[in-house]
């Protein structure tokens, strides 16, 4: 019964922002799919060669194609673990994100990465090095599709594990980078932090080990998507989610921002969080209409204190 008033509650406070997000979020769900849309495209192009030269070939030995899960496995594991925690605010009475606002962060980082991860491979097709797309394998290129459908529906889901061609540069980093740098950001274990680093690099030891990719592109995408962060941070000023605890913390959207009847969304964030304290405080520093406010936030009228002129009785 308290888990289930925990969820309305903060339903109540989501849904309003989700109402504000929802067409960025929708666009950023559908761009999921144009993304492996342009996955399927590119392995038409693809054509077998032999197996370019990389010094993480050379340096990490080769898991071999029955050891292709252990990346996976990582993967899934830090998925699952991202989704849930972004999920917690329904659940646990500690609430530091918004959940709306945390994914429109990460759908704003990933549609802009695979925007760039798409003109990459697009423009230069690479011999694949999975087992699958190097020569001889029947996977490797694949015959003229038969009909419209077979493109659109991906061939769910063999043409989404075996795909070749889409290489430059890695999505799992992608996600797992996205991941990790929004549980840095917003976060508060610092153990999970220093465990989530950690994961995203044994993560790509093993997705080159697992010969998946060539070590570029996971170098490309540790670079990129940490630029792309920062750019996103810079621009999308909304999507900030401060800490949520009644002890204090900054507004999660603009104080400039107004909502139709004209009250701050810094206001109504924290109504909604129950810091009415802070409010009448800073209702009280408005008071005055005619007069200055000092350091000390009482009001001046003209060249006296408030506090001298009830002193005095005058």
């Amino acid at each position: 019964m308290q888990l289930w008033r925990r969820i309305t509650l903060e339903y109540s406070v989501e849904w309003p922002i989700l109402k504000e997000k929802w067409k960025f979020l929708l666009f950023g769900l559908i761009f999921q799919y144009l993304h492996g849309l342009a996955a399927r495209a590119v392995h038409y192009l693809h054509r077998p060669g032999p197996v370019l030269q990389d010094i993480g070939f050379r340096l990490l030995p080769e898991l071999g194609a029955d050891k292709a899960y252990i990346s996976e496995t990582l993967f899934s594991f830090m998925f699952f673990s991202f989704v849930l925690w972004t999920l917690h605010p329904f659940i646990l009475t500690s609430k530091r994100i918004y959940t709306v606002l945390v994914w429109y962060r990460c759908l704003a980082i990933l549609v802009v990465s695979q925007i760039l991860r798409i003109a990459s491979f697009m423009a230069t097709q690479l011999p694949g090095p999975n087992y699958h797309c190097r020569e001889g394998s029947k996977m490797a290129s694949l015959p003229h599709p038969k009909n419209v459908s077979e493109v659109l529906f991906l061939n769910f889901p063999y043409g989404v594990v075996y795909g070749c061609g889409d290489l430059i540069f890695s999505s799992h980093m992608i996600f797992t980078l996205v991941f990790v740098l929004t549980y840095q950001k917003y976060g508060s274990k610092r153990w999970i932090k220093q465990l989530a680093w950690s994961l995203a690099v044994i993560l790509s030891f093993l997705i080159v080990a697992s010969r998946k990719h060539y070590s570029v592109d996971v170098v490309v995408a540790w670079y990129t998507v940490n630029l792309v962060a920062f750019f996103v941070d810079k621009q999308l000023h909304d999507a900030e989610v401060s800490d949520r605890s009644l002890n204090g913390g900054s507004p999660i959207l603009p104080s400039t921002t107004k909502d139709k009847d004209g009250q701050t969304k810094e206001e109504l964030h924290k109504l909604m969080n129950g810091t009415n304290a802070e409010i009448s405080s800073d209702w009280r520093q408005r008071m005055p209409a005619n007069g200055k406010v000092l350091d000390d936030g009482s009001p001046k009228f003209g060249g006296a204190n408030l506090s001298d002129i009830v002193l005095n009785g005058s």
